[in-house]
């Protein structure tokens, strides 16, 4: 019986352990309105189910932005987290791309 139990210990230790996996989206900045949040709008092009055509879909998102760095018109990526406020469950994870000052 001993050696089952170790053999069973060494396949454990052997077992990767698991990654998770996280949810990330890539959008625009539409506001950089409130304190350490920002509205980021993502697009998605998708096929109409009946007629065919590629019809763009968009969903807006608050993300968290603790150093208050991200502007109205970056572009980001934000990635799914625990609930941090009301609306809040998202956070920003890079600042892929600074909008074109004018």
């Amino acid at each position: 019986m001993n050696d089952q139990a170790q053999m069973t210990s060494e396949v454990a230790a052997n077992v990767p352990a698991k990654k998770t996996l996280v949810a990330t989206l890539i959008g625009r900045v539409v506001s950089d309105k409130m304190d350490k949040t920002v509205t980021v709008l993502v697009e998605r092009r998708v096929k109409h189910a009946l007629y065919g055509k590629v019809v763009t879909r968009s969903h807006k998102y608050h993300a968290h932005d603790e150093a208050n760095e991200c502007k109205t018109g970056d572009l980001v990526e934000i990635q799914a987290t625990r609930k941090i406020a009301k609306t809040k469950a998202w956070r920003v994870s890079k600042l892929l791309e600074k909008a074109a000052s004018v």
